[in-house]
């Protein structure tokens, strides 16, 4: 049985042993280290007996390291099991199951025990023997239909198979929705376009490095040393990856073990989060490819993240950062601190993200940096080669549209200032699943895979690929002012509004204040209740009316006088200050969003201009890194280079649709009145 459905629902079949005394949510901690026993055992079998007889010939011999070593090269593996028991000899004593067990696990590897240990294993099997279910379950998985020896399974089927189990885990508990596993059918496109403009440049005893900052089970790692090694398996693939979550890590590690001649394979897979620590803090990469979590938030590592953000550019979110709620940008960000430097090889990056990455947030007014701040670092390095929309409903735990940025540092001569973006939601990019998985029901044939990579070869435009300028993307936020209309009127219910401006109310702290403020409002009741469409002509009775009360008032107190008989009024004359020049409406204040290949000045006078005769720019608005009016953003809208016109349906149709309808209506009403 090599197909990893049918090995899959084997495995999951062992919920049916568990379920009156497991909880649902506990079944993965019991299946999945026994997946992972199992296929130690299955590659430790053919060597067993070498193990055991180096064991008892050099155990009393040899100190604990140059034991260790003496054992891993009777097993012809990094790791290793000296005890007398197998899991299928388990079987032989059940009376003594869980005491044997317990001692075969402490017989692997000091690396393998701990890995066991991530999964709480030892727990697991004392609670499995005390409802008398260790038995059963240890010898359901010693059945022919779980050989998982890498002969018969591959690592990459192998992840399939986890990463199967664990969908099924969190859908039946409707658990983890930012966790999206990724299909392996993407996993092969995303390592394709890594690797593409290097296939035909690799060379005997070339040594690479692939890396994954959220590795999950291994899968992406494993996918593009495979696509390297079936194009020249001369060159030597070296994996690194960190993960977060301890049962996956403790899977991605074991299967590293498992495929590795040593156990720096598996060594390079480092647990603990990425954004928080950094594992690999010096190190870059020839490829890098990651799926993150979509929407999740970032809380846990605030701290942190934060703390290297203060950093600027001498740490790796010096670009900005993202919201509170969605760390994929952060994700990228450390994939970009640990490019290559061009003379050196340079680096290429695959990177999924949901749509939210490709336009959220804009130039922020504060300067702050956000996700907007991030995408004009990433496109004015000019890093961003292409940009491929993929079909919904293609993962496992969601149904959204999913995007696989593809990103390098050193990119072909004929990409040099464009970005390439392909649109592969199509129908004729997918493929109808026989059965769904979860919200998948959507994959794509290896013909379809090849059709997305030739678009992407070619870097041609075509019905479903577009060539543009970085610049196209990129617009300046312009702060658009109208000005202030305000009318005037002593009124009485206005003269009260004065009581609550700051200015006239400080006035009573003492005596002579609280006469002060009686004074005023007996000069404004002074006043004529007139309504004055001017401020000018206003001013000049409150000037008027002033003077004669002999009144010596500040200029914020004159303010609040304005301030509480004034309401706005688009038919008033135009506030204007001491100077002459128009006040400002703050609630009026727009912005418009000018494309970077066009003049401000000429933009403002043709599409502004004519509809706001007395607007302006608001020219303390400047962009800080450059200086110019404005602030530069980018963003990159899908729709609005694929959108299709779908016209109306004629009307006469529609017409013919309701009178049917009208008809099916009458016919049951005389059904029912019969």
């Amino acid at each position: 049985m090599s197909d990893f459905n049918e090995i899959s629902n084997f495995v999951w079949g062992t919920a049916d042993l568990i379920r009156d005394k497991f909880k649902r949510g506990d079944y993965e901690e019991v299946i999945l280290p026994f997946v992972v026993l199992r296929r130690l055992d299955c590659v430790l079998e053919p060597n067993n007996d070498d193990v055991r007889e180096a064991y008892e010939q050099y155990g009393d011999q040899l100190n604990e390291q140059a034991l260790q070593e003496v054992l891993k090269d009777a097993a012809d593996a990094p790791f290793y099991n000296y005890s007398e028991y197998t899991l299928e000899t388990l079987l032989d004593e059940p009376s003594d199951i869980e005491r044997n067990l317990k001692e075969y696990v402490h017989s692997f590897s000091p690396e393998m025990q701990e890995i066991l240990d991530n999964f709480g294993f030892e727990s697991t099997i004392e609670e499995l023997a005390k409802h008398d279910l260790l038995y059963k379950v240890v010898k359901r998985f010693t059945q022919p239909e779980v050989d998982l020896h890498p002969d018969r399974v591959g690592n990459s089927t192998m992840g399939d198979i986890f990463e199967e189990l664990i969908r099924r885990f969190n859908e039946s508990l409707d658990e983890n929705p930012g966790e999206h596993f990724t299909p392996r059918e993407v996993v092969h496109l995303m390592a394709e376009l890594a690797i593409e403009p290097d296939r035909d440049e690799y060379e005997e005893n070339q040594i690479l490095h692939v890396y994954d900052p959220c590795c999950g089970t291994g899968g992406m790692l494993t996918e593009t040393e495979d696509r390297i090694k079936q194009i020249n398996d001369e060159v030597e693939v070296w994996s690194f990856g960190q993960e977060v979550n301890p049962q996956t890590h403790a899977i991605a590690k074991s299967d590293m073990f498992i495929k590795g001649e040593d156990a720096t394979a598996a060594n390079n897979i480092s647990d603990g989060s990425t954004l928080a620590e950094d594992a690999f803090p010096d190190k870059q990469f020839d490829y890098m490819l990651a799926n993150p979590p979509y929407g999740k938030d970032w809380k846990s590592d605030k701290e942190a993240v934060e703390k290297e953000y203060e950093q600027g550019y001498g740490g790796r979110f010096g670009a900005g950062l993202p919201s509170k709620t969605d760390g994929q940008f952060l994700f990228l960000q450390t994939m970009l601190s640990k490019m290559q430097d061009p003379d050196d090889g340079s680096s290429r990056i695959a990177f999924i993200s949901n749509a939210s990455p490709l336009f959220t947030a804009d130039p922020n007014v504060s300067d702050s940096k956000n996700e907007c701040s991030i995408r004009r670092w990433i496109l004015e390095n000019d890093w961003l080669e292409a940009l491929i929309r993929m079909p919904d409903e293609l993962f496992y735990n969601t149904k959204i549209t999913t995007y696989v940025w593809v990103l390098s540092n050193d990119k072909p001569e004929e990409r040099d200032g464009e970005i390439q973006l392909i649109d592969a939601s199509g129908e004729e990019f997918w493929t109808l699943m026989d059965d769904n998985k979860g919200d998948k029901r959507k994959e794509l044939t290896e013909n379809q895979i090849q059709e997305v990579l030739e678009l992407y070869r070619e870097n041609e435009d075509s019905e479903n690929s577009q060539i543009h300028p970085v610049s196209e993307f990129g617009y300046r936020k312009v702060r658009i002012e109208r000005p202030l209309r305000k009318n005037f009127k002593a009124s009485e219910d206005r003269i009260e509004q004065i009581k609550d401006e700051r200015a006239f109310s400080n006035l009573s702290g003492s005596e002579e204040g609280e006469q002060k403020q009686e004074a005023i409002i007996e000069m404004l009741q002074g006043i004529d209740d007139e309504l004055y469409k001017d401020r000018g002509e206003f001013e000049e009775k409150l000037d008027e009316a002033i003077e004669e009360a002999g009144l010596d008032l500040k200029k914020s107190v004159r303010g609040n006088i304005f301030n509480a008989l004034g309401e706005k009024d688009p038919d008033a004359e135009i506030v204007r200050d001491s100077k002459g020049r128009p006040e400002r409406d703050t609630d009026l204040t727009e912005y418009e969003y000018v494309p970077l290949d066009k003049d401000v000045r000429d933009y403002f006078e043709e599409e502004v201009k004519p509809y706001q005769p007395h607007a302006w720019i608001n020219e303390d608005m400047t962009d800080p890194q450059e200086g110019g009016l404005g602030k530069i953003g980018y963003e990159i809208n899908f729709n609005r280079y694929f959108y299709e016109y779908e016209p109306p349906r004629p009307l006469e149709e529609i017409e013919e649709d309701i009178e049917e309808v009208e008809q099916q209506v009458v016919d049951m009403i005389q059904e029912v009145t019969e």
